[in-house]
């Protein structure tokens, strides 16, 4: 819970990329005309209107909240030097004073992380309770990713477990994900390795990272399945390609040993070099194992492909995660 992506099976707390993810959440309906910013629209030709920042903020100042929370965003991003991080939290605040609920979610991240204010872990959880009162699964995630660590409250894995069940069961990633893993080891409900399955599928197939890992981990360890080097191998690489150090490292591991995949040493060399530029040197052993059974060139295009895929990598992030 520390942040730090592990080789074993975890649950997800609130990360950098969830909170750059919120503005994609359930909007509310605003009557006034939207206009989003071009760099932060995915897909800006399916936008309403896509404005500059000047129309943007008039629309804001005239207290239209889906604006205030997209000069959130923007100023979150810094995009222009006329706004700070410091000026996301006051947008926020007042889109959030109007119930916007995005707005309510950013403000509470910001305060669990403490960007732009000093961390404030009790006024986080207000502002979630306020999300989730409107029917936010996310909020509901957030909720229970903070009774997991124990975050302004008492950990408790009881309130984590019924946060995450009804965020899971609205369809949110994360929280199936996290249910997942709280069924597996059995923290605030009886151990069900059955149910943890069932939730790790449901988050994998919707794409969620750290549970293509954890069922990924299963499999290889044969642990609630038969054990299907192949299988696990389908979902270490799902994860690994989403940049998750731990999938890369037992990839690795599988491609080094042939199992399930044609033993490959570059291809292993290279996952385990982009888990270690990402910051994972867990898998230093076996990284200068492999490096002793490859030539020159070998080791030279390893790198340039671990270098390609940290930084498709960041580019998947980046293109992902401002959209409002």
């Amino acid at each position: 819970m520390n942040g730090k992506r592990s080789t074993g099976r975890l649950a997800i707390a609130l990360t950098l990329a969830i909170t750059f993810s919120l503005p994609l959440f359930a909007r509310q309906k605003q009557t006034a005309a939207e206009c989003s910013l071009a760099i932060l629209t995915k897909k800006p030709q399916k936008a309403k209107a896509v404005c500059d920042l000047n129309t943007v903020r008039t629309l804001a100042d005239r207290g239209v909240a889906f604006e205030q929370n997209q000069m959130g965003i923007a100023s979150v991003l810094v995009i222009d030097e006329s706004l700070s991080v410091s000026d996301a939290v006051q947008w926020f605040q007042k889109a959030a004073a109007n119930a916007y609920v995005p707005a309510e979610i950013n403000l509470g991240v910001m305060y669990e992380n403490g960007w732009g204010t000093d961390k404030n872990y009790a006024a986080a959880l207000n502002w979630f309770h306020q999300a989730s009162e409107q029917g936010s699964a996310l909020a509901d995630y957030n909720l229970g990713s903070l009774y997991l660590n124990g975050q302004g409250v008492k950990q408790d894995y009881h309130e984590a477990f019924r946060y995450f069940q009804k965020s899971a069961q609205a369809g949110d990633p994360g929280a199936e994900s996290n249910l997942g893993y709280l069924y597996d080891r059995g923290l605030g409900t009886q151990p069900d390795i059955r149910m943890a399955i069932q939730w790790y599928t449901r988050a994998a197939d919707d794409g969620w990272p750290m549970a293509q890992h954890n069922l990924g981990d299963l499999y290889m360890r044969g642990e609630g399945v038969s054990q299907n080097y192949s299988t696990a191998a389908a979902w270490f690489e799902k994860s690994a390609q989403a940049g998750y150090t731990g999938a890369e490292i037992k990839l690795a591991y599988l491609l080094s040993e042939g199992r399930g995949v044609p033993k490959d040493l570059e291809a292993a060399y290279s996952w385990l070099l982009a888990a270690a530029k990402a910051g994972d040197t867990r898998g230093a052993d076996l990284q200068r194992s492999i490096a002793s059974q490859l030539n020159a060139d070998q080791l030279r295009m390893a790198t340039e492909r671990a270098d390609s895929v940290n930084s498709q990598q960041r580019s998947q992030i980046s293109a992902s995660a401002f959209v409002p």
